[in-house]
């Protein structure tokens, strides 16, 4: 398959390695199948003009974003195979919401929510695909990597110096929009976008600030509350920004605090944002491997095998993200399920590092 080649051709990374043998591991024909299910409930559940949305509302970048990055991430691309015209529909609905000056967003007052997460499944477009289409896609990820880099905060004297925020204006900051600018800027550097390693060296200081020293979880902002989702945020983040920060001492510690408290469907309080913690807790206890990944991905088979409804969907009627609808939460679940696949280019597991300047 082409996909699996342009990845190796396209990054410097470790060898792509895809779930373990069916026969061997007998849970990955469960986890397939569960795949395969959600994928056809997400492309039912797509409106005519490429979009998702939140129970039936109108079309939502970031939860269009997220869909698409579930057919790539079970190894589907536009251009081939079943799901080949409902991938291209979504990539092109993206790109409609994208603004003259590079933002992605719609007038819900979270714009840098939807453009970290369009501009990440952009930028893995056009790692896994060729031709007209990506390179137009890459044009949009140029322009988008540009508001990123305006977001960023950068008054040096704040403590929110090298965080991001809900808008490309302020002053403010916090983890979760960190992560997925972070994210962002990984993807698109991925590809050969310009991203400078001083804002990389300005991320990884703010995460690092946000740390709880005497726990090792991360807090939402450098002086505010210690989350489970924001401890797996920081996690990858500092994971995807060089092998420098592969399993040192503030990530470790990060992991053994994700280890004591397993993620499981009937949790109320302390996973409140479900499907949040689960896709960043899925990538970062990934990216750790050895333990952390094993006991975490068993956690997970048991919190999603056993509550998958009969339509494919997973849906929540309690925690904060289940407000999002049940498109959001079953991209966020196969990208968890997926992860192992390592289809999608920000799923390798890493060893590059980045210089500098």
């Amino acid at each position: 398959m082409k996909t699996t080649l342009l990845i190796a051709l396209s990054l410097t990374l470790t060898s792509t390695t895809f779930a373990a043998d069916p026969e061997k591991d007998p849970v990955n024909k469960k986890v397939d199948a569960a795949v395969k299910k959600a994928l056809g409930y997400l492309a039912k559940t797509q409106r005519t003009d490429g979009s998702w949305g939140i129970r039936g509302g109108a079309g939502n970048p970031a939860i269009t974003g997220l869909s698409v990055m579930a057919f790539l991430s079970a190894g589907h691309v536009p251009g081939e195979g079943p799901y080949a015209k409902t991938i291209e529909k979504g990539i092109r609905a993206v790109m409609k919401f994208q603004a003259a000056n590079g933002l992605i967003a719609d007038n819900s007052g979270h714009e840098m929510y939807h453009h970290g997460i369009c501009s990440i499944m952009l930028a893995e477009v056009v790692g896994m695909t060729q031709g007209k289409l990506a390179t137009e896609v890459r044009k949009r990820v140029e322009k988008a990597v540009k508001i990123i880099l305006t977001a960023q905060r950068q008054n040096s004297s704040s403590y929110h110096y090298g965080g991001w925020r809900y808008r490309v204006s302020g002053s403010d900051s916090d983890i979760s929009v960190t992560g997925w600018q972070v994210m962002a800027l990984r993807a698109a550097r991925n590809i050969g976008c310009d991203v400078p390693p001083k804002r990389i060296e300005m991320a990884v200081n703010y995460i690092k600030r946000c740390q709880d020293k005497s726990t090792g979880s991360f807090r939402y902002s450098p002086r505010g509350h210690r989350t489970i989702p924001c401890t797996g945020t920081s996690i990858l983040a500092l994971e995807l920004c060089g092998k420098q920060h592969h399993l040192s001492p503030e990530v470790k510690k990060a992991g053994a605090y994700l280890l004591r408290y397993p993620i499981k469907w009937s949790y109320r309080t302390s996973h409140n944002y479900f499907y949040y913690s689960l896709y960043y807790c899925s990538q970062a206890m990934f990216q750790l491997g050895m333990n952390y990944w094993k006991v975490f991905r068993k956690q997970m088979h048991d919190a999603l095998l056993n509550n998958q409804s009969s339509t494919g969907a997973w849906v929540r009627t309690w925690g904060s993200d289940s407000r999002f609808g049940p498109n959001y939460g079953t991209a966020m679940c196969v990208l968890a399920l997926t992860v192992e696949y390592r289809f999608l280019p920000i799923y390798q597991r890493g060893n590059e590092s980045i210089k500098k300047e």
